[in-house]
């Protein structure tokens, strides 16, 4: 029998590494580039990350800035086999982002405290708005090296969102909202061709759904490289500088294309609602469906460079949603 086989695959990769004592901002650069990675010390100058391709690229690009500062690095697959357990291993990736979310939740309380009188001053909600994104991107990239799940993780979460709504909430009053314009009738939507940017993924995909399946069955697409673009006669451009059909305030350009459409049906407001939270990032409404479409559309742009083919994989992706999402009752819809 093969002995990697017989031993199994590695469940982490380790990186080992001595620097010189001087100077010491390269000792400090590379701890912090570290602690990026969501990296945890095992032993002095040993590191350790779930073994996946990403984590690998990490570690080598890591192991590369300790060589060019004078020191020495190796990176190897591993298997604990004695001296630390891998639930012990996996406890100490939690501990660190327990620590990180505490972080976290303490800066999100203080914020809630300010927000919590009835009346803000405006140059008071604007600070407190960029605190709070700021705040969030800072949770982004917690949970991106998240790697178990730690149990802080939907305190902070939901600290996050009762910010967010509570910020929203003030502003409405204030706050002038995006103005809506018309650009075309739908039915001059019709006979078009369809002009966006090379490279499409979820709003240009789902884009190019709504348009072939509600608008124009019979529209045809244009990829190019808006460095090189010029508009002609007959063409409608979506998601893109200048386009007709582009994000809009806080909306994306399937949100956009989907009002100027007129189209007011349930199931698409709520596949709006997804490609929204995965364009922008923002996790606005929180649906269920969300994680699983980003992944199939993840997994449709690694298999494909032609736009046109990633369209109408995807397509398949969204009728079926579609289809699922008109049994879902109204009331499950709109839950967040």
């Amino acid at each position: 029998m093969d002995r990697a086989k017989a031993v199994g695959s590695p469940r982490w990769l380790l990186l080992a590494h001595q620097l010189p004592p001087q100077p010491a901002y390269r000792r400090v650069k590379i701890w912090r580039r570290l602690q990026v990675i969501g990296a945890v010390a095992v032993k002095k100058s040993v590191y350790a990350l779930p073994y996946s391709d990403d984590a690998l690229e990490d570690f080598l690009w890591t192991a590369k800035e300790v060589e060019a500062g004078g020191g020495e690095a190796l990176v190897c697959e591993a298997r604990l086999l004695q001296g630390m357990t891998d639930d012990r291993l996996r406890t100490l990736f939690d501990a660190a982002r327990e620590a990180d979310y505490e972080g976290v939740i303490s800066e999100a309380a203080g914020l809630q405290k300010r927000l919590a009188k009835r009346r803000v001053a405006s140059r008071d909600l604007r600070a407190a708005d960029a605190a709070v994104r700021r705040l969030r991107r800072r949770f982004k990239d917690i949970a991106e090296i998240d790697f178990f799940g730690a149990n802080a993780r939907e305190a902070a979460d939901g600290l996050m969102r009762d910010l967010e709504t509570r910020v929203a909430s003030l502003a409405a009053p204030v706050l002038p909202s995006t103005p809506e314009r018309s650009v075309l009738p739908r039915e001059k939507l019709q006979g078009k061709t369809w002009v966006t940017r090379r490279g499409v993924k979820i709003d240009r995909v789902a884009c190019g759904w709504l348009i072939r399946r509600f608008i124009d069955p019979k529209a045809t697409f244009r990829f190019v490289d808006p460095a090189e673009y010029r508009h002609a006669p007959g063409e409608l451009r979506f998601d893109m500088a200048s386009a007709e059909f582009t994000h809009r305030g806080d909306r994306c350009s399937f949100e956009v294309l989907l009002g100027e459409a007129k189209l007011k049906d349930p199931a698409l407001l709520a596949i709006a609602e997804i490609v929204h939270d995965l364009d922008l990032k923002d996790d606005k409404f929180g649906r269920p469906e969300t994680e699983g479409v980003r992944h199939v559309i993840a997994g449709i742009v690694l298999a494909t460079d032609d736009d046109e083919v990633r369209i109408v994989q995807a397509s398949a992706l969204f009728d079926n949603l579609y289809r699922s999402l008109q049994q879902t009752p109204p009331r499950m819809r709109a839950a967040k």
